[in-house]
């Protein structure tokens, strides 16, 4: 089926990104999971090999190939059993990046999209509040426009690449009283005096740095505004569907990276005489759950396609999260069980899985909220639309 979606110059490219990854992450993994911190070579070292520019304009130093590219490098950072540290690199690709190819000025662009895709700068994107949650539209943040200036007051949690990262991609009320339609998105340097960060404990992800962010009458130029002001809720609406896939994505292939391992663990393991793999209870579950992360891929694939072609796939994208880290999660749980005891020792993958794998069904919207947001899309009948700049 892959090979709808898939060349040979991809196939190269995923055997290229799976050796890069053996050689130059794999040994460091076990010590950023320990230390909560990524050591900044290695950001230049992807921006060097062109990882962070695969879906980003030449112009600006990318390489603007097709959306499964990003699929492919989804797929492989999953395989390295380390959540965290795939985040940190996709958080900063695809979600503070994302915001500055769609909604930056051609100064912003050439100043921090260029530098991100070198990794010489790390970018994060700062939404979701201590007292908001999912809730975007119940955000406290807000941008007063003082002159040519925004000061700008609130907090952020839970920021992926909180408390490294160079520049923040920053949502903020600037018409409070008119909810969500007054949010807009502006661009902060970290080093702006006002701006601080605190470096949360995580149960899993734990090499990436997840963090809440304070902003205290923090002034900036008002070409630091993103897009239109006011619009800022249409642009996150419209890039959710993206990070949504990216988790549906993510889900899926650290599902498939559990059962290959699981598999062969099984393969060798022997009680009462033979494999376990041979044991009716433990092989039927295993199909069912080879046949749960199938389809969700194929569904993946098929949103992916779509999105690649310019479709707003804000429905499927969400469907794709809901089902995928769910599945995921169930995926993982059971592997866990069939290693037995070796399931919850930690120089096993498993155990690292599981607490990883938890964050899917929370983080980028819990799947609480994506209910909601589908039932409101096929059952009243709303109908999202695409933002325009």
């Amino acid at each position: 089926m892959g090979n709808m979606y898939f060349s040979e110059e991809h196939n190269l490219f995923r055997e290229s990104l799976r050796d890069f990854l053996k050689k130059e992450v794999v040994p460091h993994i076990d010590k950023w999971e320990k230390t909560g911190s990524i050591e900044r070579f290695i950001w230049k070292k992807f921006g060097d090999m062109g990882f962070f520019g695969i879906s980003y304009p030449e112009q600006y130093g990318g390489m603007d190939l097709d959306i499964f590219y990003m699929i492919i490098l989804l797929e492989e950072l999953q395989k390295i059993n380390s959540a965290g540290f795939a985040a940190a690199m996709w958080a900063h690709a695809y979600l503070a990046m994302t915001h500055l190819k769609a909604e930056g000025s051609d100064a912003i662009k050439e100043k921090y999209l260029t530098a991100s895709i070198t990794g010489d700068m790390i970018g994060c994107l700062c939404i979701t509040e201590p007292f908001g949650g999912s809730d975007v539209a119940g955000m406290r943040s807000t941008a007063v426009k003082k002159g040519d200036t925004y000061v700008i007051n609130g907090s952020k949690t839970f920021i992926t690449n909180g408390v490294y990262s160079d520049y923040l991609v920053v949502a903020a009320k600037t018409n409070p009283e008119l909810g969500n339609k007054g949010i807009s998105i502006f661009l902060i340097d970290r080093d702006t005096p006002g701006v601080s960060a605190t470096k949360l404990d995580k149960l899993g992800w734990r090499a990436s740095d997840t963090g809440e962010i304070a902003f205290d009458n923090v002034t900036i130029p008002a070409s630091n505004l993103m897009g239109e002001e006011n619009k800022g809720f249409a642009y996150i609406m419209q890039h959710f569907a993206t990070e949504r896939l990216i988790m549906g994505v993510n889900a899926h292939a650290r599902a498939e990276f559990a059962l290959d391992y699981t598999m062969q663990y099984m393969s060798e393991r022997t009680a009462f005489g033979k494999t376990i793999d041979r044991f009716q209870a433990l092989r039927h579950r295993l199909a069912d759950h080879i046949t749960e992360v199938e389809i969700c891929k194929t569904f993946n694939y098929t949103i992916a396609d779509r999105l690649g072609k310019g479709e707003y796939v804000v429905k499927e994208a969400t469907m794709s999260k809901l089902k995928s880290t769910k599945v995921a999660d169930d995926v993982i749980y059971d592997c866990l069980q069939f290693l037995g005891g070796y399931g919850y020792m930690e120089e096993y993958p498993l155990a690292r899985l599981l607490r990883d794998s938890r964050l899917g069904p929370i983080g980028g919207g819990t799947s609480e909220i994506l209910r909601e947001i589908i039932a409101k899309m096929v059952i009243d009948g709303k109908d999202y639309k695409p933002a325009t700049k």
